[in-house]
């Protein structure tokens, strides 16, 4: 039987949606991490760093794609183990790279994720549900989700981890976007897509130059930043 899905084989996502797990804090908190503020939308969790919200809607992303995933979802991700091996992430994010510059670009990379469609549909489906738990549609407060992941801020007493994207540099950003696109030019929510595509790359850029502690609670970075 086909090994279970990791959160950052999937979103790499992560992750992501996927998929690197979240990693359980070693040391604890650093001084300078904050508890979450209270949010009237949502139960007050003990313990809790970061954001209230973000780390909700991570932590749902989490349920849904690798804890608690429904057999649809399994299905479609063994529906892409199947089309493009088990190594289904960097064959897509390879192939990607690979017609990005080329003059057939994006009619040949539709063509090749096209097989993919009611995998991705159902990918789509789960991703933006998490999110509509959480957020508005193009929600302002979604950059601070993804300020707050990338920085490593997120410490979810539920799971006992920190919601960060794991690697270094963390490629899962790299393999979600190539998702997005695909979902994109198979007109799969695509202007909801889009969106979330610059904040995916949002996310990157923060992680990137932050450079946080993959196991730690991290402090925000300067306000100068």
């Amino acid at each position: 039987m086909a090994a279970r899905p990791l959160r950052r084989d999937i979103l790499r996502v992560s992750a992501a949606l996927a998929a690197g797990a979240a990693l359980p804090v070693v040391g604890g908190a650093v001084p300078t991490a904050t508890a979450a503020p209270a949010d009237p939308g949502l139960p007050e969790i003990p313990g809790m760093l970061g954001d209230r919200r973000a780390n909700e809607v991570w932590y749902l992303l989490d349920q849904a794609t690798l804890y608690q995933p429904s057999k649809e979802f399994a299905d479609a991700y063994y529906a892409l183990v199947e089309l493009y091996g088990g190594g289904w992430d960097n064959t897509v994010l390879n192939t990607w790279r690979r017609m990005v510059t080329g003059p057939e670009y994006p009619a040949d990379f539709t063509d090749y994720v096209a097989p993919a469609r009611s995998a991705l549909e159902v990918m789509s489906r789960v991703q933006l549900e998490a999110f509509d738990a959480v957020y508005r549609p193009r929600d302002p407060r979604l950059v601070r989700a993804f300020a707050e992941f990338g920085q490593g801020m997120l410490y979810d007493p539920r799971t006992g981890a920190l919601h960060i994207m794991t690697g270094r540099p963390p490629g899962g950003y790299a393999v979600w976007h190539v998702v997005m696109r695909a979902m994109m030019f198979l007109d799969i929510d695509r202007g909801r897509w889009a969106h979330m595509a610059n904040l995916n790359a949002f996310g990157c850029a923060v992680q990137l130059e932050a450079d946080p502690d993959l196991e730690n609670v991290n402090p925000p970075l300067g306000t100068g930043w």
